[in-house]
């Protein structure tokens, strides 16, 4: 190898400039139709559903609290020893709906914000605001439903 002006350098592997003719090498194949990948392009109502959610939620979530604080009361006429299965059974259903379900909603809630806002991940969307809605009215439907003590 000549170092005189005029002189090609031979370069190795990895040490040449990339150029921009070079970058089509590492994008993703083509589509044959030159058209970009199915929903890929952007939602204008991927905050829809979220935005819904936490309205909802926020106007749930402050009764459904209140009404599981309110549900030990149930006991107070037959003592924590003397009440029914049934009743115990039911606020036992009540607590693991909130306990396990608030945490749950909540995870659902933030993922319904966090994805994509592609069409592609419209309907995940959808669901995680939907379901992240789901342990409130069941909290507030147990409560209202429990058994006589």
């Amino acid at each position: 190898m000549s170092s005189g002006p005029g002189a090609t350098v031979a370069r190795g592997r990895f040490t040449g400039r990339m150029s921009l003719d070079d970058a089509s090498a590492y994008a993703p194949p083509a589509r044959r139709d030159g058209s970009e990948r199915p929903g890929s392009e952007r939602d204008p109502h991927a905050r829809v559903a979220p935005a819904v959610a936490t309205v909802l939620g926020l106007l749930l979530a402050p009764p459904a609290l209140f009404f599981w604080g309110l549900s030990d009361m149930a006991t107070d006429s037959c003592g924590p020893d003397d009440c029914s299965p049934e009743l115990t059974s039911a606020l036992d259903v009540v607590d693991g709906a909130l306990l396990l379900g608030g945490p749950l909603g909540l995870a659902a809630w933030v993922a319904a914000w966090l994805l994509p806002r592609t069409r592609r991940w419209a309907v995940p969307r959808l669901w995680l605001a939907g379901l992240s809605l789901l342990p409130w009215p069941v909290v507030i439907t147990l409560v209202a439903g429990l058994p006589p003590g």
